[in-house]
């Protein structure tokens, strides 16, 4: 299933707050491009009665059902790319340029 960690779910919350979206679910959505690869993309939306609830880590998710086959086995993390510089990822075994976190 689609994990969120808790630096992304802080994050979330941070982005409904700032957008005054307090409340609604964050949609996910993912696309396989040519090469292979995985197009990610979310958004806060009420959702249809067709999506796939869940939550993780208090933060509701929804997706519509085509897109639980790319993004079951996903961890959406917020982290510090370069200094001073945060943003999502999305952590995937299924992408193919998915590469592993190294520990420090």
């Amino acid at each position: 299933m689609f994990k969120v960690t808790p630096q992304a779910a802080e994050q979330v919350k941070v982005a409904a707050e700032q957008g005054g979206t307090v409340g609604m679910p964050l949609r996910l959505a993912a696309q396989q491009r040519p090469d292979g690869s995985i197009d990610y993309r979310m958004g806060f939306d009420e959702g249809t009665e067709d999506d796939i609830r869940f939550s993780s880590e208090g933060v509701q998710i929804v997706m519509a059902p085509e897109y639980v086959p790319l993004l079951d086995s996903a961890t959406l993390d917020f982290v510090e790319m370069e200094a001073g510089e945060q943003q999502f990822i999305f952590l995937n075994p299924k992408d193919p340029t998915y590469v592993p976190p190294s520990e420090n």
